[in-house]
């Protein structure tokens, strides 16, 4: 492994473990967790019948790409696709005016791409060269 390729590593890890983390610890409470996200979301735009759905699927969403994350599955991919969940998560915290967790994922958003341009870096464990 070069130190490219090490550095890359490294870099995966943080932020695949916050996404790990997330879906983990929300999964056992997902009733409560998918309350109290829709509750949070009444008193703006966004209509229930998309908040509750999203919020049922999205601790699992980040749960896959925690994984996939830490363990550099098609580190390119897994960047992309964890960029568009950013990108909505932004959406809905600008519907609340959560100007704080925008900030938040604003850096992950930018932290993904860094990931995503670097992929050629990637030496994980299921993949070949991504």
């Amino acid at each position: 492994m070069t130190k490219k390729q090490a550095a890359y590593t490294l870099a995966r890890l943080p932020i695949g473990f916050s996404f790990l983390g997330h879906g983990f610890i929300r999964i056992p409470k997902l009733t409560a967790f998918a309350q109290g996200m829709t509750n949070s979301f009444a008193e703006t735009y966004l209509p229930v019948e998309l908040v509750k759905p999203f919020a049922l699927i999205l601790p699992f969403v980040e749960l896959l790409l925690g994984i996939a994350l830490i363990i550099g599955f098609k580190a390119k991919e897994t960047a992309a696709v964890s960029i568009v969940l950013v990108c909505v998560l932004i959406f809905g915290s600008s519907f609340q005016e959560n100007w704080s967790a925008v900030a938040i994922q604003l850096f992950y958003g930018l932290y993904l791409a860094i990931l995503f341009l670097f992929s050629e870096h990637n030496q994980g464990v299921l993949s070949k060269s991504n």
